[in-house]
């Protein structure tokens, strides 16, 4: 059986609603029960408690600052844009701003594993969603980072 602060949640999704009904099913028997309980923590937020869970990822392309969990696991999870050319980075920067006039919060996509590229032509694909089709995504992305976060703090990375 495992427990995990409320610090070590937050890491994983910065929300205090979703952190607190994750704590409230502790302790948990294997890594499956875990990621399950936070998938149903996240499926109760509402569009707010989101906003707050977003207000902590930095924008794709930019370097998380910082020696803490959550600092490094950006950074790792954003290695396809450190050795992204100019050009891209630049591409990404517009298109991050563009992003967050249209919708009024941070581009947030599951970055582990992607290039800068392929997140730069995800990002002005989504620009032209409704805000109905976009707030599904982002939930559904979101949940994909605290899954993969879950499953390290799990295993104590």
């Amino acid at each position: 059986m495992r427990e995990f602060g409320r610090p070590d949640l937050l890491a994983c999704c910065a929300s205090p609603r979703w952190a607190d009904a994750v704590l409230a099913l502790a302790p948990y028997r294997t890594v499956g029960e875990l990621t399950a309980a936070g998938e149903a923590a996240l499926a109760g937020l509402s569009w707010e408690d989101v906003l707050e869970a977003l207000a902590a990822h930095p924008r794709i392309g930019d370097r998380a600052a910082g020696a803490d969990r959550e600092a490094s696991w950006s950074r790792s999870e954003q290695a396809g844009t450190a050795h992204a050319d100019a050009a891209i980075l630049g591409a990404l920067r517009q298109g991050n701003e563009a992003y967050e006039r249209r919708f009024g919060h941070v581009y947030l996509i599951c970055a582990t594993g992607r290039p800068a590229e392929e997140m730069l032509d995800l990002l002005l694909a989504r620009l032209a969603n409704d805000p109905d089709v976009e707030r599904k995504i982002v939930r559904d992305e979101l949940g994909k980072i605290v899954k993969l976060r879950l499953a390290k703090l799990w295993e104590g990375r």
